[in-house]
């Protein structure tokens, strides 16, 4: 489920990971904020079922401030644990892990994968 809790436990792992990348454009790169920037219909399990994304906005940069849109991607645990109803945490990457997330600092775009 995507709430209050999840968005900040997501805010943290980005800083983390973050931290662990080695492209040189984002080092320095914080997170100051994971909102939810859709109707609530869009964080319902049918439509995550249906698209298998939501759409998130999140403050980003050197300064954390830079309004992102964040694709999040549902993998197949992260799917099932959303249509029961269960904490999704566990289905994010650890923040160690390179390639979890695809960032695109000229169109303020970032993607994260989750399992």
């Amino acid at each position: 489920m995507i709430d209050r809790d999840f968005c900040d436990f997501l805010e943290c792992e980005i800083c983390n990971a973050f931290e662990y990348s080695d492209d040189d454009e984002i080092k320095g790169f914080w997170c100051d904020g994971v909102l939810k920037d859709q109707p609530e219909l869009y964080y319902s399990p049918k439509f995550v079922n249906d698209y298998r994304q939501v759409i998130l906005k999140v403050h980003i940069g050197k300064d954390g401030q830079t309004e992102y849109e964040l694709t999040l991607k549902f993998g197949k645990k992260a799917l099932s644990r959303y249509a029961r109803n269960l904490d999704i945490k566990e289905c994010v990457p650890n923040p160690d892990q390179q390639n979890w997330f695809v960032i695109d600092t000229k169109r303020k775009k970032i993607e994260i994968q989750l399992h």
